[in-house]
């Protein structure tokens, strides 16, 4: 049985991580920053701290898998100085905890699989409505996109070790626990469609269940190596998005539009990609041979918030 040492494991999409791994036949090790204790089979805790520059020995000595999802939520705060900077440091930081640790002790590890995100890339241009953001396409230069490659570049060293690295830039993952989809339930609990803005953005989105097994496929598949987009084949808009989660919740809804003004004064520098569209494609992770369990945003929905 291998074993898989999961960074930001206690997390939305690391709980689920865990769940899904173990559910698979593995044993995973959360990395913590306090003491905790496990009751449950096939789970274990161990101790890190990014200040220090640590991570318990004994626990990447049983690891043959790392699973990298560390970094200070994007969403939950607005963007200050101050926060935007604990943002950037969260992901630098802990990546660069990694290449040392990698670098200086005895381990076993094949593979690293780490997350970041498609704030790597800037707002829609004709060729990307047409054929999607690709993996090769340049970054722009937005706050999420330098974070992003800042991110990347702080573990890019692992692969010079000999190490598989594998890197994810995942969309907006769907879970009616959080993230976005929980923001877009609230109002429609109330029969309330709120459209951001024009609502003809395009969003870019996963399942976290197509998430869980493109991390497992990641793992498992040696001819999967470099960067990967983690999104679902088939992007939809925001307009199509609320629309269906207010339908589906409460058959007769009202719609309507959050003007842009408003959400620029909630969310300050935030709006920004609360507006843009995305337009990000699956190609190359499905020409892999990976294959969705929820390919499409109805089918998604449907199980999501199946009572």
């Amino acid at each position: 049985m291998q074993t898989v040492l999961i960074t930001g494991g206690t997390g939305m999409v690391g709980q689920a991580l865990t769940n899904y791994l173990i559910d698979n036949g593995y044993d995973v090790i959360v990395l913590t920053r306090s003491e905790k204790r496990s009751s449950r089979l096939h789970l274990s805790y161990a101790k890190w701290d990014i200040e220090s520059q640590y991570i318990d020995p004994e626990a990447l000595k049983m690891a043959d898998i790392i699973v990298h999802l560390a970094g200070e939520s994007v969403a939950t705060k607005r963007w200050s100085k101050k926060r935007k900077e604990e943002i950037v440091q969260s992901r630098v930081r802990s990546g660069a905890l990694l290449v040392k640790v990698l670098s200086e002790n005895e381990h076993k590890v094949k593979t690293v699989i780490t997350a970041s995100a498609i704030g790597w890339y800037g707002p829609d241009t004709a060729e990307s409505l047409q054929f999607g953001f690709k993996e090769n396409d340049a970054p722009d230069d937005s706050y999420l996109s330098t974070t992003c490659q800042q991110w990347e570049q702080s573990v890019e060293s692992i692969a010079q070790m000999g190490i598989r690295l594998v890197t994810l830039r995942i969309g907006i993952v769907f879970n009616k626990r959080g993230g976005a989809l929980a923001e877009f339930i609230k109002p429609a609990q109330f029969g309330l469609a709120t459209i951001l803005g024009p609502g003809t953005q395009i969003m870019s989105w996963i399942h976290q269940q197509d998430l869980c097994k493109m991390i497992l496929f990641a793992a498992t598949h040696e001819n999967v190596q470099g960067v990967y987009n983690a999104v679902a084949p088939a992007p939809s808009t925001n307009k199509q998005i609320v629309e269906l989660v207010a339908a589906k919740l409460f058959p007769f809804h009202i719609t309507f539009k959050v003007p842009v003004f408003i959400l620029k004064i909630m969310l300050g520098e935030m709006s920004v990609e609360v507006l843009k569209s995305a337009n990000v494609s699956s190609d190359k992770i499905q020409q892999a041979g990976f294959e969705f369990e929820y390919p499409a945003i109805d089918a998604a929905l449907s199980q999501l918030l199946k009572k």
